[in-house]
């Protein structure tokens, strides 16, 4: 009893003293933000006929639907082009800063309403991973997904820095912009706008209301304990996130593994080749060809891809399948945005592997990527001319002909 007691104890703290996973939902962050955003700037050019009024799905089929469904979308609030750009130009700029990670939390809930706004406008546009854009982005915005790799997290070590030298740090930003965003909710609601499930208007109203809570509990408490509270509230709500990030990705492969265990071709082996003879689905047909040449491989592609799909939950409890498994259904998913064309798709869906990721692999990636980044800027600053250097062709100078070490060391930077 007592172990067990001490066991629970442990698993508690671990659950409220801090957010787990800093490196994968960072990883998720940037995955589903650029995945959304790459899909917006290929389609800019046709965003008229996918979302806007241009559309086959017409504003009055859409108000139908949203009438039946009571889905949320800010692009029935106004009719008009002009609101659509505006709410187009508005999901974009919520993609680049959740990828740069600035205000992370305000920009998580503003990406959740450019997806939701634009994919329920037009519930017809999408391959599949506009599906899982859309239930990530709303779980994204439970999660503590800025702690490493982000705008955030450089501006808390920055304000930390400046805390232990004494200096006091005066945030206008956050509370500009929660003024802002407060009023235009505000003003939504007044007007009767908030139509339909009351489930997103009342998570936009709680994430407001907490992060005026949260400003409240850093300035005004007397003492500390109020913001702790608060977060640990926010640790043990992150960590629930999180573990619904991973059913969801495990409840995706099991139920499409079990689904084509039930379908004929899958059972014959032969699902695989039927799609890389459709033209919607060849944009290389040499490739496609070559591909299904063989019998052999496409019977061992087909039948590998519904065993790693069925076992892939089922191997979570043992780490080194696990990563030998999501390995492979990293690489199907990359050959699939190649072979068969689906490139946001693939990329949504490696996002969501993403969370199975092993910290040790995603430390040594962005170490790697840092290392990367200094070699450039480095390289780039020697190749910038000092203030009050000379001329290439004066005397004395390091690349004049007569100081042939230093030609040569100008050289080789």
């Amino acid at each position: 009893m007592n172990r067990f007691s001490l066991a629970l104890s442990r698993g508690i703290a671990r659950v409220t003293e801090s957010a787990l996973g800093p490196y994968q939902t960072a990883v998720i962050r940037i995955g589903f933000s650029a995945t959304w955003l790459l899909f917006l700037l290929r389609e800019f050019p046709h965003r008229q006929e996918l979302y806007g009024p241009d559309g086959p799905w017409s504003r009055d089929l859409a108000e139908q639907l949203i009438g039946t469904n009571g889905a949320f979308t800010a692009l029935m609030w106004f009719d008009g082009r002009v609101w659509f750009e505006t709410v187009y130009a508005l999901a974009v700029l919520a993609g680049v800063l959740l990828l740069l990670g600035w205000r992370t939390r305000t920009m998580s809930v503003l990406f959740m309403v450019g997806v939701l706004s634009l994919q329920n406008r037009s519930v017809f546009m999408g391959d599949g991973g506009d599906n899982v854009l859309h239930l990530m982005s709303i779980y994204l915005v439970f999660t503590r997904c800025a702690q490493v790799w982000s705008l955030d997290a450089r501006r808390a070590a920055r304000a930390r820095a400046a805390r232990i030298r004494g200096e006091r740090v005066i945030d206008r930003t956050g509370p500009a912009l929660w003024g802002v965003l407060g009023c235009a909710l505000l003003t939504v609601t007044l007007v009767g706008r908030m139509q339909g499930d009351w489930l997103i208007p009342a998570l936009l109203w709680t994430v407001w209301a907490a992060q005026a809570l949260w400003w409240l509990a850093g300035r005004r408490a007397g003492s500390g304990e109020p913001r702790i509270v608060l977060d640990v509230v926010a640790n043990v709500v992150h960590n629930g996130a999180l573990l619904v990030i991973m059913a969801e990705a495990c409840l995706i492969y099991a139920t499409a593994g079990w689904y084509k265990i039930q379908g004929s071709r899958w059972q014959d082996g032969t699902a695989v080749y039927y799609p890389l003879h459709l033209e919607s689905f060849s944009p290389w047909p040499a490739l496609a060809d070559l591909l299904s040449a063989s019998g052999t491989l496409v019977m061992l592609v087909t039948y590998g891809t519904v065993l790693a799909q069925v076992a892939f939950p089922f191997t979570l409890f043992n780490r080194r399948v696990k990563n030998v498994l999501l390995a492979v259904m990293i690489t199907e998913h990359a050959a699939i945005a190649v072979v068969l064309g689906l490139p946001f798709f693939s990329l949504a869906m490696i996002a969501a592997d993403a969370v199975f990721l092993p910290t040790s692999f995603l430390r040594r990636l962005g170490g790697g990527t840092a290392r990367a980044r200094d070699r450039v800027l480095r390289r780039r600053a020697e190749r910038v001319r000092m203030p009050g250097q000379r001329g290439p062709g004066s005397p004395g100078s390091p690349e004049s002909p007569g100081n042939s070490e230093a030609t040569h060391v100008g050289f080789g930077a």
